[in-house]
């Protein structure tokens, strides 16, 4: 008995002191927690914005390639660019590149800019009223022109109405062989029309002369078909090309409509009126069932034989 009272003693003694280690515990955890001080909490606060915070407007250097600068005297190159990237308000900033286009010399060839409805829920606000809520993104696509040895600094001039760049791409295509063999299709039309010429002042009979001078309209259409060619090559090669995708954040837009269903709910005729109609229609129900029926006449008109019949010839 006194070995049982001993570990019974023991054993709350033990509980005793860890219940009162757990108070010290939490103790000194509140102590710390109130200790801590605003700095230290807005520190903490401030690093999490920081996590959160948006990513960095885009440098020039993420807009520069030795492709739209690189330049020899020997070559000739077709430059291209393309670049899609956010703004805050698609117009401003179209509005904006075409005022740098114009600055730089250049033109703008297209400037298309719609916006997409991505969601739209409604609410009913009472008294015969909906509120629409339209989530909605803007984007825009222009295409510009402008003179090749001031491409990179017409994107350095945009580069302000960039909020994130999502990509860029540029391509100097090497056109000195396809302008060459230009110029040598237009000099052998040249050619081709002078020797048509002189076979036509030679004479002949009437029919070769009109082969020759059919041969030689065709010498004409080709010369001047080589001769735009080479022009627009000519163009491609002084006035870079470049696609600009602008784009923003989504909006919310905030509209007040009629509520159609409130209002036919609200126009529509009363209870009385609604179960008067309700016992017509069932009348009507089943007048139309009656109708159906006598419709199947001969049927009934066959049972009846059948069951006299059947009632005789049990009598018998």
């Amino acid at each position: 008995m006194q070995t049982r009272n001993l570990i019974r003693t023991a054993l709350g003694c033990a509980l005793i002191v860890g219940l009162i280690a757990c108070a010290k515990h939490e103790q000194g955890a509140e102590a710390s927690m109130e200790a801590a001080s605003p700095a230290d909490m807005a520190a903490d606060a401030g690093g999490a914005g920081a996590s959160k915070a948006s990513a960095p407007s885009p440098t020039e250097a993420q807009i520069t390639s030795s492709a739209a600068t690189y330049s020899d005297a020997q070559r000739k190159f077709i430059r291209t660019a393309q670049a899609k990237f956010r703004v805050k308000d698609v117009y401003r900033s179209a509005l904006a590149i075409e005022d740098a286009v114009a600055a730089k010399g250049g033109f703008v060839v297209k400037n298309d800019i719609d916006t997409n409805i991505d969601a739209i829920r409604k609410r009913s606000l009472g008294n015969g009223q909906l509120v629409e809520l339209a989530e909605y993104t803007v984007r825009g696509e222009l295409t510009v022109r402008v003179p090749s040895e001031k491409t990179q600094a017409f994107l350095r001039s945009i580069i302000g109405q960039m909020e994130f760049l999502d990509t860029r791409s540029f391509a100097a295509n090497d056109a000195q062989f396809a302008l060459l063999r230009e110029q040598l299709a237009y000099q052998r039309n040249q050619e081709a029309q002078q020797e048509l010429g002189d076979a036509k002042d030679e004479g002949g009979k009437l029919s070769q002369k009109a082969a020759v001078i059919s041969a030689r309209n065709d010498a004409k259409s080709g010369r001047d078909e080589a001769l735009i060619v080479q022009k627009e090559f000519e163009d491609r090669v002084a006035f870079s090309t470049l696609d600009l995708s602008l784009y923003q954040l989504p909006k919310l837009r905030r509209t007040e409509i009629a509520d159609m269903e409130a209002a036919v709910r609200d126009n529509g005729p009363g209870f009385f009126t609604r179960l008067g109609k309700s016992l017509s229609a069932g009348w009507f129900g089943l007048l139309e069932v009656a109708l159906q029926v006598i419709k199947l006449w001969p049927l009934w008109l066959v049972l009846l034989l059948g069951v006299a019949l059947a009632r005789r010839w049990r009598r018998k």
